[in-house]
């Protein structure tokens, strides 16, 4: 299974930080948010993997290479300024990705789960990771009915990690070159009962302002 880390986000809200470097390669612990995610995907038995860009997209390139330094094999989908959106990056990426489920990774988060319990679900169009909801998005974003997501639904809410494996079928219908967010194809999922989901329990941050970065680099420090 290939996987792609979304990259492509201008980190607003990491300003000043993201004027001069890309979000993804922030240092926590010492080293950048991507590149944890590539020691992860390599240790896990992931080979091939797309990152996306935009913003500052050229470092990206220029940090990580192609990627043999982890024994993996790096494609990129540069898009264009602006960027277009979780959806239609994933769909312009597509032929990058192949005809097969493919897992979904965003380079703003750090995460401890093993990639390796990740596999093709075949049964659905989408697989979510989903977390307990941290104090900045105090009202999740799905619910969970045993393994099927269903929306939000009182309070026993979760958030979406911003981890899952996806059928490219989800994506077929994205106009290309358009920028398209993930909710309503996420939410279509839901409808047709075909969005599956679990809770993780480990460790999870959404590193999107620079305290929760200083704090995530003071704990991987520290560790």
């Amino acid at each position: 299974m290939k996987a792609m880390i979304l990259a492509a986000g201008r980190g607003e809200r990491m300003r000043p930080l993201t004027d001069h470097t890309p979000k993804p390669l922030l240092v926590a612990g010492g080293k950048p948010l991507i590149v944890w995610h590539l020691e992860k995907l390599a240790a896990a038995g992931f080979r091939d993997i797309v990152i996306n860009h935009a913003h500052l997209g050229t470092q990206i390139e220029q940090a990580l290479g192609d990627g043999s330094q982890w024994g993996l094999r790096i494609a990129y989908s540069p898009e264009p300024p602006g960027a277009l959106e979780t959806a239609g990056g994933i769909a312009q990426a597509l032929p990058l990705l192949g005809g097969e489920d493919f897992l979904v990774v965003n380079g703003d988060v750090w995460c401890d789960v093993d990639f390796a319990h990740f596999r093709p679900c075949t049964a659905a169009a989408a697989h979510l990771l989903l977390v307990a909801n941290p104090a900045h998005h105090a009202g999740g974003d799905f619910s969970l009915d045993g393994k099927r997501v269903a929306y939000a639904n009182g309070e026993q809410t979760l958030t979406y990690a911003g981890i899952g494996v996806f059928s490219p079928a989800m994506f077929r219908d994205v106009p290309p070159g358009q920028p398209i967010k993930l909710r309503p194809l996420l939410d279509a999922a839901i409808a047709a009962g075909t969005l599956t989901g679990e809770r993780f329990a480990g460790r999870w941050v959404d590193v999107g302002t620079p305290q929760r970065l200083a704090e995530l680099d003071q704990e991987l420090r520290t560790a």
